[in-house]
């Protein structure tokens, strides 16, 4: 039987220990590649996306790992172009179960983690299809996140740093920072996005300690201003051809990130669920403000001690109609409309509409149902709650067989 040989899982460390003995166990799937290690408070997926679309557009074999994933778990795996196929992701996961097994009752950490599976499946993976790159996408935080257990990547990088997880990363950006600072590994080229100068200053200090090269991104006008340069540096950095980056860089789209699924009316989905994220989606709602008329907000807030207010009052400013819901089919819980509403009513337009419809689809249906053509239906504020309104219009069925996100 197991003996835990004092592993003490109050101490963060732990679940490192556990993500790399794991690994060790299955043959060390995560050595040998080249890996570009992404963290943020903000913009981490489409950063990750974009160099991952950069180095393919190249001609190199590259793996992407991302976190969460919007219909179905293979879109957390990817090499090119094409999510990892169910047959695939089956076979793997059967090799591993005996391995798991083995952790659970015979290993000083007990049972991996259903993120640190993943991220054995991933390694697995790219390992199968040959991968020269891998473009990792942080779970959470950075120090320790199970995706840090890689020893020496090429590039490691950080958007920027906002309040978010602070029940788990710390209720000072400065803590935030130093949590996803742990990233930096000796002799990497870091890049950051984050304008701060006391972070920046932080970022500067770890990159002394480890020998690893600075590389702030100047100011840009845009959140996607900030992506795209810290983008195009790190993948010059890696050698990837002008024309590459571009165009991989135009040809990423991601699901729920302001994602444009039906006209007349116009119907967005944004998994935007904290203030940085929230505040981009304001602004790209104002910037098409033009093209509709009333604007019908869908909202629901996860319960993970989110700031409500962070949340809901930006979008409370452009909203002329508030349907407040719940998350189904996610596995998340999310908090109820009814503690929503104060919160709404707070900040809401005088004449604005606020109800609530606690079926996440039949909230979509009775806002198409208020909303006239030239209108506006925007599904905002958690993640879970856009990815299961987008079921309407790509199945779990259709991403599993086509293995991508779009037509």
């Amino acid at each position: 039987m197991r003996d835990n040989f004092g592993a003490d899982k109050k101490d963060p460390s732990f679940f490192l220990h556990r993500t790399r003995y794991f690994l060790e166990l299955i043959g060390s799937p995560h050595k040998g590649f080249k890996y570009i290690h992404v963290t943020g408070t903000a913009g981490k997926g489409t950063v990750t996306s974009m160099i991952h679309n950069s180095i393919s557009e190249s001609g190199k074999k590259v793996g992407i790992y991302t976190s969460p994933y919007v219909t179905t778990t293979i879109e957390k795996f990817k090499v090119n172009d094409l999510y990892i196929s169910p047959k695939e992701f089956v076979s793997i996961v059967e090799h591993l179960k005996p391995f798991i097994k083995q952790a659970d009752e015979y290993g000083p950490y007990g049972a991996p983690s259903a993120f640190e599976i993943c991220l054995a499946i991933a390694c697995i993976y790219f390992k199968r299809q040959q991968c020269e790159y891998v473009v990792l996408e942080v779970g959470l935080g950075g120090r320790y996140d199970a995706t840090n257990v890689i020893e020496n990547p090429l590039v490691t990088a950080i958007t920027n740093i906002d309040y978010d997880h602070t029940e788990i990363l710390g209720k000072t950006l400065q803590s935030i920072a130093y949590d996803k600072a742990g990233i930096i590994k000796e002799g990497s080229a870091f890049y950051t996005s984050e304008q701060r100068p006391l972070l920046r200053t932080l970022f500067k200090k770890i990159c002394k300690e480890k020998k690893a090269s600075f590389n702030g991104i100047p100011k840009q006008k845009t959140y996607m201003g900030y992506n795209i340069k810290l983008v195009t540096e790190i993948c010059k950095y890696i050698g990837i051809p002008d024309v590459d980056i571009l165009n991989g860089i135009k040809k990423t789209k991601l699901p729920c990130r302001f994602e444009i699924v039906e006209q007349k009316p116009l119907i967005i989905l944004d998994g935007a669920h904290n203030r940085v994220k929230i505040a981009s989606t304001v602004s790209n709602i104002k910037k098409i403000k033009s093209t509709f008329d009333k604007l019908i907000v869908i909202t629901a807030i996860s319960d993970t001690k989110k700031d409500n207010t962070a949340i809901l009052k930006p979008l409370a400013s452009i909203a002329d109609s508030f349907i407040v819901t719940s998350l189904q089919g996610s596995g998340r819980k999310s908090v109820h409309p009814q503690t929503l509403l104060p919160y709404i009513n707070k900040f809401k337009k005088k004449k604005a509409s606020v109800e609530i419809v606690m079926d996440t689809h039949e909230a979509l249906k009775k806002a198409k149902k208020m909303a006239m053509k030239r209108d506006c239906i925007l599904v905002s504020g958690s993640f879970f709650l856009s990815g299961e309104i987008r079921k309407e219009w790509y199945s779990e069925d259709w991403v599993l067989k086509n293995r991508k996100s779009f037509n």
